[in-house]
């Protein structure tokens, strides 16, 4: 009887699911307990409920298609807080570097399976299924750390844009793959074209008087957001697209609006909901096979994709100018295989071309991969601070480096580190003090910008001891950090104390605990945005609130003072100002 009850309840979504979070919400408290990544604690939970473990969830197809709605979900929201115009100053790197990315790794792939003696036609999968990496993975970590909107959290995520406007192609390609044609090939990119014209039509025709409407209600906001990441995810299916890209598509044409942030605020709950289930269902598909006849092909395919694939982009975005520890730490965050190539050897297996040993490989690969890259974002500058010989990508950059204006005038007086939003602010402050200072920053476009205006600056890490060297830290009266990096700034306290302790050291934070941490290894002050805000707004408002013509010429200075510095968080021009 029980035997019969456990079989119906294993079949029944309710249960699947309920199970499915239970276990997951446990291996995660126990992960958080040990300071550990959450995905590795998804994958093992589902490992113990999948037919390796106890078998408590047996519908492993209806779990998938959950799993998948996780991955549209988390597109959706990517392409609503992406501003495409962000990803401009970017767009030549992504394009270069994802596209010989993918030749480079699936040229390597391809050669590893014919060494080991498999078809052609297995090759070319294998070839396809190491050259592409996880949007779904790589964007959530980047997210849960905040570095999305980075230097090199945009770099990424161009790159994987790019590899997945390819693998479409592929997957369309090698649906076909009997009567391959430069027609079928053509066909599939004239549809990608046609769907992203689509998404901008409709953005700019109709989604603002539908959302203008919609947002009088918020519920009925939420169902408009939610209907046309369904809608462009439907479009996408038509399109013989994957719904995942008709659904980051929809987020794109969503993102100009001026209630895209409320609109990622209601809808992240549920994609934290269903990439749970997609992490937990990665786990869930380890079956049995051979695994001591592929053992090493299994070690050689790791080593093409942790260390091969991470290595070209890195040179390549080293050799754009990007220096040491951009390049380092946009190459590491790609050391994965992507939830498309699970999609790509499951359509391989309908289609007869490869074997359920491949099959079984692939998914093995996935998980592997993907807990060794929540390890490496995790712990990515502790990992770039222990390998001192990555500063050699420092020195191969060929002519797109600018290694800044480092005036004769400059005697050490003010050092600011980092000149992104709250750093440009500093910065004004500075040139209105008429104050000696030197910028410091690794982000090539704002030292072009820098030089153009004369202003004294430096490319490079703030973690760089060489760069440290030339600093004349000895001589220095103040030194500003506006990095969000605890682990840079916890070193340039220590750093800086040990040179000359009597030089005042200002430095940021995100969480209360990091504060502390950094006031007791000797900060002067430690900048907490939110906190600091209140309290400002406080003071601010103070004998205003209640007096209508003070606030009124508050309000007017406030407007002028955000058109003038509308380009801090975006464009990195702050000089860019209006001229009056």
């Amino acid at each position: 009887m029980f035997a019969n009850i456990f079989q119906n309840l294993s079949t029944n979504l309710f249960f699947s699911l309920g199970v499915i979070i239970i276990v997951a919400t446990i291996f995660a408290f126990i992960a958080r307990m040990f300071k550990q990544p959450l995905i590795p604690a998804y994958v093992f939970g589902g490992f113990v409920l999948g037919p390796l473990g106890v078998g408590l969830v047996t519908d492993t197809n209806l779990i998938r298609v959950l799993s998948e709605m996780g991955i549209a979900f988390l597109l959706f929201i990517v392409g609503l807080e992406m501003k495409l115009t962000n990803l401009k100053s970017v767009s030549v790197i992504s394009v270069v570097t994802g596209v010989l990315q993918v030749i480079l790794t699936f040229i390597l792939g391809n050669f590893v399976a014919l060494k080991f003696g498999f078809s052609y036609l297995d090759a070319l999968y294998i070839g396809f299924i190491v050259a592409f990496s996880s949007t779904m993975v790589v964007v959530k970590l980047l997210s849960d750390k905040e570095k999305l909107s980075t230097l090199h959290g945009r770099i990424i995520l161009g790159i994987l844009l790019v590899q997945d406007i390819i693998v479409i192609l592929v997957l369309s390609v090698l649906s076909s793959v009997g009567d391959l044609s430069l027609f079928i090939l053509w066909q599939s990119i004239l549809k990608g074209i046609l769907l992203f014209i689509i998404a901008i039509l409709i953005s700019r025709l109709i989604l603002s008087s539908i959302f203008n409407f919609a947002a009088k209600n918020q519920e009925l906001l939420f169902l408009c957001s939610i209907t046309f990441c369904f809608l462009f995810s439907l479009l996408a299916y038509l399109l013989d697209y994957s719904i995942a890209v008709g659904a980051f598509l929809g987020g794109v044409a969503l993102a100009g609006l001026p209630y895209d942030v409320d609109i990622i605020g209601r809808v992240k709950p549920l994609k934290d909901f269903f990439a749970t289930i997609f992490f937990v269902s990665l786990g869930m598909e380890l079956v049995f096979f051979n695994f001591s006849s592929l053992f090493l092909l299994l070690v050689c395919l790791l080593l093409v994709i942790v260390v091969f694939k991470p290595l070209i982009v890195t040179i390549i975005t080293a050799i754009f100018g990007y220096g040491s520890r951009i390049s380092f730490l946009s190459g590491m965050s790609l050391g994965q295989i992507s939830e498309f190539s699970l999609i790509l050897v499951s359509a391989g297996l309908i289609y007869g071309h490869i074997s359920q040993e491949i099959f079984s490989l692939t998914v093995l690969l996935v998980v592997l991969t993907i807990i060794l890259t929540s390890y490496f974002i995790h712990y990515d500058n502790k990992i770039y601070s222990s390998l001192p010989f990555l500063r050699i990508f420092d020195k191969i950059a060929i002519g797109k480096q600018n290694l800044g204006n480092l005036s004769k005038r400059y005697k050490g007086g003010i050092v600011l580190f980092g000149c992104h939003r709250m750093g440009a602010i500093f910065l004004d402050t500075f040139k209105k003090l008429k104050k000696d200072f030197l910028v410091v920053d690794d982000n090539p476009e704002i030292i072009n910008d820098l030089v153009s205006e004369k202003i004294s600056c430096l490319y490079g890490d703030a973690s760089n001891l060489e760069i440290l060297e030339r600093l004349n830290l000895r001589r220095s009266e103040l030194v500003v950090s506006t990095i969000p990096d605890f682990n840079v700034n916890s070193f340039l306290v220590s750093y800086i104390k040990s040179k000359n302790k009597k030089v005042k050291v200002i430095v940021t934070a995100n969480h209360f605990h990091q504060a502390m941490n950094l006031y007791n290894l000797g900060a002067d002050y430690v900048i907490l945005p939110h906190v600091l805000s209140g309290e400002m707004i406080s003071h601010l408002f103070k004998g205003v609130i209640f007096n209508n013509h003070r606030l009124k010429n508050l309000r007017e200075k406030h407007i002028n003072h955000l058109l003038n510095l509308k380009h801090f968080g975006h464009d990195h021009a702050f000089f860019m100002k209006k001229k009056n």
